[in-house]
């Protein structure tokens, strides 16, 4: 019988030694292996970051363009029903209520003429509005939102005669991959 019990304790013996040996024989991910992984993602990030951000940059320009564009129908229809373009006083909240004061519109509506989300350029600041001798200029102030500047703080436009502002042209050359 005690040949017997040895043998069973030599067993189990050698079971749990061996089970602690394939526990250290298992490998994980060492700090250092961890450290030049982390590395390798940051210089992919600080490579690719800045060809997101100007394309990015680019969208936003594109977008305002589209925007004036789709204000600058929903002015036509407006003008369509109404005669006369909002005065200035009026302004672009003529787009989406019956407007108060002169020139009156009896036509307007019954829809709205705009989204009201539409009165605001990509960067959050309300589109200017300018109407002048039957004729009106609709602008966004670029990124900054101050009249002025260069690259995407440039001012963009619907009075361009067909071609781009000069200062989106620019914004676009110093975006460019």
């Amino acid at each position: 019988m005690s040949k017997k019990l040895r043998s069973l304790f030599l067993r189990k013996l050698t079971l749990r030694s061996s089970g602690s040996q394939t526990l250290r024989n298992q490998k994980g991910m060492t700090l250092i292996e961890i450290m030049i992984v982390l590395a390798i993602l940051a210089g992919l990030v600080s490579i690719l970051a800045p060809h997101v951000f100007s394309a990015f940059s680019k969208a936003k320009i594109r977008e305002a363009h589209l925007q004036i564009g789709e204000l600058s129908k929903d002015l036509d229809m407006y003008y369509t029903d109404c005669g006369v373009y909002p005065s200035a006083s009026q302004g672009l909240q003529a787009l989406l209520a019956a407007p108060q004061g002169d020139p009156p519109c009896p036509n307007w509506g019954p829809d709205p003429y705009a989204k009201p989300n539409m009165l605001k350029d990509p960067w959050g600041h309300p589109f200017v509005y300018e109407p002048e001798n039957g004729r009106y200029l609709l602008k966004s102030l670029g990124a900054d939102g101050k009249p002025g500047g260069t690259g995407v703080n440039a001012d963009i436009s619907n009075d361009d005669s067909g071609k781009r502002d000069e200062g989106i042209n620019s914004a676009l050359r110093l975006l460019k991959l």
